[in-house]
């Protein structure tokens, strides 16, 4: 199946969780392509998509949510899998969900959402960013974990296999 994983992301981490979901997404057997959220100018030559985004103060970013906002109509018949980045420390903070949620997954008709520890690194904050982690003592560090991403994409890739060979029993019948 032809993918399209797109995520928005502020720093790069988010971006990096996105091609390693493409990239088991491709060794499952399925062409997936990754491209940021604002390039995106239509979802007609794909067949299912990935969409993530970082969380900052709670919500995505802006380029997700215009993406999600200008495909809006087309997203009925395909199957789409949502995941949020950026809850980071232990224990983790943020540790809700994002506070856009249940609008994208009303819009979207997602199968699942996922959230992934993102990573902070300070010295690549802006002041106010800088001063919002130390506001609420948030650690630096990466603490995203590749194999819970590499195990979710895997269970997309599973899904996708399914409903390929689905699709082909029902075109022989």
């Amino acid at each position: 199946m032809r993918v399209l994983v797109t995520a928005a992301s502020k720093h790069g981490s988010t971006e990096e969780i996105a091609e390693a979901i493409a990239n088991v997404l491709t060794k499952g057997g399925n062409d997936a392509e990754v491209i940021p959220p604002e390039e995106v100018e239509s979802l007609e030559e794909y067949e299912a998509l990935v969409l993530g985004s970082a969380v900052y103060a709670g919500q995505w970013l802006e380029p997700a949510m215009d993406l999600v906002d200008r495909v809006a109509e087309v997203f009925t018949g395909r199957p789409v899998w949502l995941f949020s980045s950026g809850p980071v420390g232990e224990p983790r903070k943020p540790a809700e969900d994002p506070i856009d949620l249940e609008e994208l997954l009303a819009i979207t008709g997602a199968r699942d959402h996922h959230v992934f520890p993102g990573k902070l690194v300070k010295k690549n904050l802006s002041f106010p960013e800088r001063a919002i982690t130390v506001a609420l003592r948030v650690q630096e560090g990466d603490f995203r974990d590749w194999d819970e991403i590499e195990g979710w994409a895997s269970r997309i890739a599973d899904e996708l296999e399914g409903a390929a060979v689905a699709g082909e029993s029902h075109e022989r019948g």
